[in-house]
C-alpha cells in the first residue's frame, strides 16, 4: 500500500519539531530556552478550571449537540457581537476542538481544485498546507515589514481574479505581530464586498494588543458579515491551549457544511470543556488583562533587546506574542541562523522560512516565557554574534 497523493500536498507546523530537537537538547543535559512555541506560559485562570471540576463532578462527561452546547453558544455569539461590534446569534456558532478546524472544515466545504486563496505569507503555515491539501492554488500575499507586516493593496487588489474564492486574513498575526490597520481593512472589504469570494479572519489573537482601539474586524464593514467566517478560540486568551477548543462564526449555510464535517470527524467537543468556556467568556476579565500588561512589558523588552544584537533589527508588533527579526544583515540565511542559535546559544526559535518563501530573512521569537528567562536569551545571542558580526552581508 501507498499513501494517497493528495498527502504530499500536506505540511506541518514547524514549531513542533523545532520543540522536539530542543527537548533532546535537554536530555544530554543541555540548557535550552524555550521561545519557539506559540502558547502562553501562563496557567489557565482559576475560575476556569473550578468550572471544568464542577461540570465533570455534575456529569458533563457524555455527547453534547456536533455544533456545540447552546448555552455556550448563546454567550460565544453574545460575546463576539460586543466585541466586534456587529449582531450575530447562536445560530452562526459551531464549536470545535481547537481553532484548526475552523482552517480545515470552512476550506473543505468551500474549495474546488484549482480555486485560488490569498493568504498572508509569513503567515501560519497551515493555511498553505491545507491549501495545497484540498487541491486549491495558494496565492501569497507578501506581508511588508515597512507597512507593519500589512498587505499593499494595490498588490492586493492586482492579486484578485475570478477565481479566488477565498481570502485570508489573521489580525493580530502570526509570526509578525503586525496588525492591519482599519483603513486597510475599509480597502479590503470594498474590494471584496460584490465579489463572489469568502473571508476567513483569523482573530484568534484578538485579546492580545497593545495599544487603545482593539483590532478591527473585517466583519464591521458593510456587506462583510455575511461573507465571512470568524475564527476565535480559548487557547491564546485564556492560556487553555491543551483544552483543544475553538469556535467560528459564519453564515448560517455554512455552519450546516461544517455540522456535517464535524460529526463525521469528531462527533463533538468535549462537554465538561464546553462548559468552563462559558465561564471564561462569561467570568471575570482581568485574568486576560494581567496576561497582556505581562505580555506588553516582556514585548518592549525582548524588542529592546534584540536592537542591540549586530545585524538583527526587529520593528515592535502591535499584537500576538512574537518579535519577527529582520536578521538579513547578519549574512546567514534564516534557517543556519536558527539552527546555530539552538546548537550553539541554547536559544529555541524559528526560521521565518517555516511560514513561507517571504519570511526568509526573518527569525521568530515568541515571548510567552518570562522576562527573566528573555533577558538571559538575549545575553547568549550577544555572546555567540561574533560569528557573524565581522561578515559581510551576502
Amino acid at each position: 500500500m501507498k499513501l494517497a497523493d493528495r498527502m504530499s500536498r500536506i505540511g506541518v507546523e514547524s514549531a513542533f519539531d523545532v520543540l522536539v530537537r530542543a527537548r533532546a537538547l535537554e536530555a544530554q543535559g543541555r540548557s535550552v530556552i524555550h521561545l519557539e512555541i506559540g502558547e502562553p506560559d501562563f496557567p489557565t485562570p482559576a475560575h476556569i478550571i473550578e468550572a471544568a471540576k464542577q461540570a465533570l463532578d455534575q456529569g458533563w462527561t457524555h455527547y453534547g449537540p456536533t455544533q456545540g452546547l447552546p448555552d455556550l453558544r448563546e454567550t460565544i455569539a453574545a460575546y463576539v457581537s460586543r466585541t466586534r461590534g456587529i449582531t450575530v446569534g447562536p445560530q452562526h456558532v459551531s464549536v470545535v476542538p481547537g481553532g484548526k478546524p475552523i482552517i480545515f472544515f470552512p476550506m473543505m466545504a468551500l474549495l474546488e481544485p484549482g480555486d485560488e486563496v490569498i493568504y498572508p505569507n509569513p503567515g501560519f503555515p497551515i493555511y498553505e498546507s491545507m491549501i495545497r491539501f484540498l487541491g486549491a492554488t495558494p496565492v501569497p500575499m507578501p506581508l511588508e515589514e515597512s507597512r507593519g507586516f500589512s498587505f499593499d493593496l494595490d498588490l492586493f487588489r492586482d492579486r484578485l481574479s475570478p477565481r479566488t474564492k477565498m481570502v485570508i486574513l489573521n489580525s493580530p498575526q502570526n509570526p509578525t505581530g503586525g496588525v492591519i490597520p482599519r483603513d486597510d481593512l475599509a480597502a479590503i472589504a470594498g474590494m471584496l464586498s460584490d465579489r463572489d469570494c469568502m473571508v476567513l479572519s483569523d482573530e484568534i489573537y484578538s485579546r492580545i494588543y497593545y495599544g487603545g482601539e482593539a483590532p478591527a474586524s473585517i466583519t464591521e464593514f458593510p456587506g462583510m458579515l455575511e461573507k465571512t467566517i470568524i475564527l476565535d478560540g480559548f487557547s491564546k486568551t485564556y492560556a487553555m491551549t491543551g483544552w483543544r477548543m475553538g469556535y467560528g462564526v459564519m453564515p448560517e449555510w455554512l455552519v450546516d457544511a461544517v455540522n456535517k464535517l464535524m460529526v463525521n470527524s469528531n462527533s463533538c467537543t468535549a462537554s465538561f470543556t464546553q462548559r468552563a468556556g462559558i465561564a471564561a467568556l462569561a467570568g471575570p476579565q482581568d485574568c486576560v488583562d494581567r496576561m497582556v500588561a505581562e505580555l506588553h512589558r516582556r514585548r518592549d523588552a525582548i524588542c529592546a533587546g534584540l536592537n542591540q544584537v549586530p545585524g538583527f533589527h526587529c520593528e515592535v508588533p502591535g499584537g500576538a506574542f512574537y518579535a519577527f527579526a529582520n536578521v538579513t544583515a547578519t549574512g546567514m540565511k534564516s534557517k543556519e541562523l536558527a539552527d546555530y542559535l539552538l546548537y550553539e546559544a541554547g536559544v529555541s526559535c524559528l526560521n521565518g522560512g517555516c511560514f513561507g518563501e517571504y519570511g526568509e530573512g526573518y527569525i521568530r521569537f515568541s515571548y510567552a516565557n518570562s522576562l527573566p528567562n528573555l533577558m538571559e536569551a538575549i545575553e547568549r545571542i550577544q555572546k555567540v554574534s561574533a560569528r557573524w558580526a565581522c561578515q559581510p552581508v551576502a
